[in-house]
């Protein structure tokens, strides 16, 4: 296969899957591996892909943040599926802190009511627990238009003197290269404390949240665990930096 074949396919099958690994390149195309070295090392340089290790990567775009009106309109189903998964985790007695997030408003329909503390940043997420008669704790702060969490120095004040058992939490973005990203620096500092004074902290994220990077960056891949849905993205370069559960 001449060159200029090859390297539309290559460009075609990177935008597709997000991450292809050299030795599926070469499967595809039936070439060396010097050869697909040296294709992906032309198209970096063109910049129609990212030379990654082991193989190459989509180019990123910094996404806008939809408010929580047009995210709670998407991926319905898989974030029910993560939700239900995420909740089977809470134990008796947990304080748990919750994002707030439409996948992490998707737990809410699962969580019994139980000898549980829930702290929430969410205003809808709040109202929703106390519809359950759950234990609920709402930090105070600013509210934000968009996704209708609280933030800004109050709500870090009053997180500050608060410690959990888990936290679970949801981003914008996530990339094998630059971790774990959202979009909004003030709504990032809340879900950085939440992470730092819990025990165990576990992502929140549908299909669309792989390999995409946003404005702020949270977390290393190694600092959390990861519930996603059983998606068609390829995540075993992922799964040596960090654990992930796929929700069936």
């Amino acid at each position: 296969m001449l060159t200029e074949e090859r390297h539309p396919i290559i460009v075609d099958m990177v935008k597709r899957q997000g991450i292809v690994k050299t030795q599926d390149l070469m499967k595809a195309l039936n070439c060396s591996e010097s050869t697909i070295r040296r294709d992906l090392e032309t198209l970096h340089n063109e910049g129609k892909i990212k030379r990654i290790h082991g193989g190459a990567k989509r180019i990123y775009q910094i996404d806008e943040e939809l408010t929580v009106s047009e995210k709670s309109l998407k991926n319905v189903q898989e974030k029910s599926v993560i939700g239900k998964v995420a909740t089977s985790l809470i134990e008796e007695n947990d304080v748990i802190f919750l994002d707030a997030g439409t996948t992490t408003m998707a737990m809410i329909d699962f969580i019994e009511k139980g000898n549980i503390t829930v702290v929430t940043n969410g205003i809808q997420h709040a109202s929703l627990l106390i519809d359950k008669q759950i234990k609920t704790i709402l930090i105070g702060g600013r509210i934000k238009q968009g996704t209708k969490a609280m933030v800004g120095s109050t709500s870090l004040t009053n997180l500050q003197s608060f410690r959990f058992n888990k936290a679970f939490l949801g981003v914008n973005g996530i990339d094998i290269e630059f971790g774990l990203t959202t979009p909004d620096p003030e709504e990032a500092a809340i879900k950085k404390m939440a992470q730092q004074h819990s025990s165990m902290t576990y992502i929140l994220a549908d299909h669309t949240k792989w390999n995409k990077v946003n404005f702020v960056h949270l977390f290393d891949l190694e600092d959390v665990t990861i519930i996603t849905n059983d998606s068609k993205e390829d995540l075993s370069l992922f799964k040596e930096k960090t654990t992930i559960l796929e929700a069936k």
